[in-house]
């Protein structure tokens, strides 16, 4: 081999360990199927330089596809409705789980323990042939997408278990809890718009979302007549109500898949002051998370109105959220609920309050 084609050889294998890096980060930032059906199809077909490229994920049959992408001139055409395979290059790869190989085409299946999908790359006869380097750097994606679309489903999967787990509890919540501390059908929506305004990241959003359906189960150990009381509390019936974090996080500490959000039901009435409960934490001490949850919590105690306070209208109320700035709310929040708020339809809250 000439010092030439061995220069080259090597700057072909120093892409395809970069590109390998890059497929591997596009899998763990992935938190739903269709993210990471397209990002890697428009990953394959950036590194192999090809004409057109698609990604095809199976459902049990083989017969159908549940997911397929295409990336050609440019464009990306995505379609995640079951459809049948009828292709006679697909049903090949599917049949005889094997790759195809010729100068133009590319196939290869994904394979786990049985097939679930197949990539297929093309080039035109104006670009270079395909190689065996190409098709085996082909067959490495392959497996390492094999990997990530597994991790992703078993991680769908756990969601769903979460979900179900919430929904039992909430439905419990609801048949106990007074009407008036029910939250609105937009709060989830509210908090998830704020976390995203401070830039956070997928899995924190979900957690976000979980804790939003469960900060108030604490309050099912609360007695009835104090949460419907609607003057003002005695100090032991406020120190009773001060318990409800502290009893949420009990009633949720056994189910190990609801963990991340213990800290946020338990600090989710702490002030950035540190004049809240029940540990009086300051500032940064308190968990992001529940400095989101306060927020909302409050916006929406204001506009719904409780048992022990009228409510008020929405302007006033993003006009207390602006003044308790720097003592009850963490300030880089409240700067991130601005932002939400002319995000959301506002009269949707506003059709909803009675």
């Amino acid at each position: 081999m000439n010092t030439k084609n061995y220069s080259t050889l090597t700057r072909r294998y120093k892409f395809i360990i970069s590109s390998l890096h890059s497929l591997y980060r596009v899998i763990n930032s992935s938190f739903n199927m269709s993210d990471l059906i397209i990002h890697m199809t428009k990953l394959i077909s950036g590194v192999l330089n090809t004409n057109s490229c698609m990604v095809v994920l199976l459902d049990n049959s083989k017969a159908c596809a549940i997911y397929r992408c295409k990336v050609s001139a440019k464009k990306i055409y995505f379609f995640d409705k079951k459809t049948r395979i009828t292709n006679r290059l697909e049903q090949r790869i599917i049949n005889h789980t094997s790759s195809v190989f010729n100068s133009r085409i590319l196939g290869i299946p994904i394979i786990l323990d049985d097939i679930i999908g197949f990539i297929i790359v093309r080039r035109k006869l104006s670009q270079p042939c395909f190689d065996t380097l190409d098709q085996e750097f082909l067959i490495t994606l392959a497996e390492q997408a094999g990997t990530g679309i597994r991790n992703l489903q078993l991680y769908e999967e756990q969601q769903k278990i979460i979900l179900g787990s919430i929904k039992s509890l909430i439905t419990v919540l609801d048949t106990r809890l007074p009407q008036g501390y029910v939250h609105s059908p937009y709060f989830s929506k509210l908090v998830t718009i704020i976390a995203k305004q401070m830039n956070l990241g997928e899995d924190q959003i979900k957690t976000l979302q979980y804790a939003s359906m469960l900060h108030d189960a604490g309050k099912l150990d609360i007695p009835l007549e104090i949460l419907t009381k609607t003057s003002k509390l005695t100090r032991k019936e406020f120190k009773i109500i001060k318990k409800h974090p502290i009893k949420g996080v009990q009633i949720i500490k056994h189910l190990d898949i609801l963990k991340p959000i213990i800290p946020i039901i338990l600090y989710h009435h702490e002030r950035y002051d540190g004049k809240g409960y029940p540990s009086g934490l300051k500032g940064d001490k308190i968990p992001l998370g529940a400095r989101i949850m306060a927020l909302a919590d409050a916006f929406e105690a204001m506009v719904y109105g409780r048992p022990y306070r009228e409510k008020i209208d929405v302007k006033s109320a993003i006009e207390e959220i602006k003044k308790k700035s720097g003592t009850q709310f963490d300030p880089k929040v409240v700067d991130a609920f601005l932002k939400a708020v002319k995000l959301i339809k506002i009269k949707k809250y506003l059709k909803l309050i009675k």
